[in-house]
C-alpha cells in the first residue's frame, strides 16, 4: 500500500488566540503559520508526490497550496471533506480558557469516545470518518501509482490523532496522549495486515527517504505486511518490512 504523510496545517488567528475555530470560515494562517507551511512544504519538496489532498476549511487548503507550490510534478491539492475539522457546535468560536470550565471538557479529555459537541459532531464520528477518508484515499492512490507512492493528506490536529490512534492501535479514549503540532508531518504505511508510524509530529528534516524504491524489471516485488525481527535496517537501508521485497 501506498505511504500517507499527515500535515496539519500552519499556525492561524485562532490558534494564536486561543479560539476553538472549529469550522469557522474565514480562519486563515497567520505570518508565522504561513511560514510553518513553507517550511513544512520545503521537507517534502524532494518527494514526486502522487496526490495532494486537504480538507475544505482555510487554513487546511493553505497549507496544502505551499505544498503544492514545491513539487516538480505539479501535483494540485483536491478536498475531502472527510479529513474536515470536528463540527463543535456551540463551542465553535469561544475561548479555550471558558471551555475549560465545561463538564464536557473532562469527558473530552478522559473518554473523547463518550464526547458529543453541543449542536455537534461525536469525536467518535470525527475519528471514524477520518481514518475511512485516508483510508480510501491510500487505496486510490496504491492503485493508481502503485504500492511505493507517497501521498499527502492536510488536516486539523484531533483529525490527525485519530488517524494515528487508529494505526497505532490505539482506543479513541487514549488519542490525547498522541501531539501533533501546527505543521508538523507525521508519516504512515498501510500494508495488508497492518499500519506502520514511521513517524509522528516531525517538524525538521528532508523526507527524501520516503523516495519509492527503483523499480528492477527482471524481479516480480510483492508488498509484505511483516516487521523486522529485531528492528530491520530502516528506511534508508530500504530494509523496512511493510517496502515491497523481492
Amino acid at each position: 500500500m501506498a505511504t500517507v504523510i499527515l500535515a496539519r496545517h500552519g499556525r492561524t488567528t485562532a490558534n494564536a488566540t486561543g479560539v476553538l475555530a472549529g469550522r469557522s470560515k474565514g480562519v486563515h494562517l497567520d505570518d508565522h503559520g504561513l511560514e510553518q507551511a513553507r517550511q513544512a512544504a520545503e521537507r517534502l519538496a524532494g518527494l514526486p508526490l502522487a496526490a495532494l489532498v486537504s480538507s475544505p476549511l482555510e487554513r487546511c487548503r493553505e497549507t496544502a497550496r505551499e505544498i503544492g507550490r514545491t513539487q516538480a510534478n505539479g501535483v494540485r491539492p483536491v478536498t475531502e471533506r472527510g479529513l474536515l475539522e470536528c463540527d463543535h457546535g456551540s463551542w465553535t468560536g469561544q475561548d479555550l480558557k471558558a471551555l475549560a470550565k465545561e463538564p464536557l471538557w473532562k469527558t473530552v479529555q478522559a473518554h473523547p469516545s463518550a464526547a458529543t459537541f453541543p449542536e455537534g459532531e461525536s469525536m467518535s464520528a470525527m475519528a471514524q470518518r477520518g481514518v475511512a477518508a485516508v483510508r480510501h484515499w491510500d487505496a486510490r492512490v496504491t492503485e493508481e501509482h502503485g504500492p511505493d507512492a507517497v501521498w499527502v493528506a492536510v488536516s486539523h490536529g484531533d483529525v490527525i490523532k485519530a488517524i494515528l490512534a487508529d494505526a497505532l492501535g490505539m482506543h479513541l479514549d487514549s488519542f490525547q496522549r498522541i501531539v501533533v503540532d501546527p505543521a508538523s508531518l507525521s508519516v504512515v504505511r498501510y500494508t495488508p495486515m497492518r499500519p506502520f508510524v514511521v513517524s509522528l509530529n516531525s517538524s525538521v528534516g528532508d523526507l527524501d527517504h520516503l523516495k519509492p524504491t527503483p523499480k528492477k524489471k527482471s524481479r516480480r516485488a510483492k508488498v509484505t505486511s511483516d516487521a523486522p525481527v529485531g528492528g530491520g535496517a530502516g528506511s534508508g537501508g530500504r530494509g523496512t518490512a511493510s517496502r515491497r521485497t523481492a
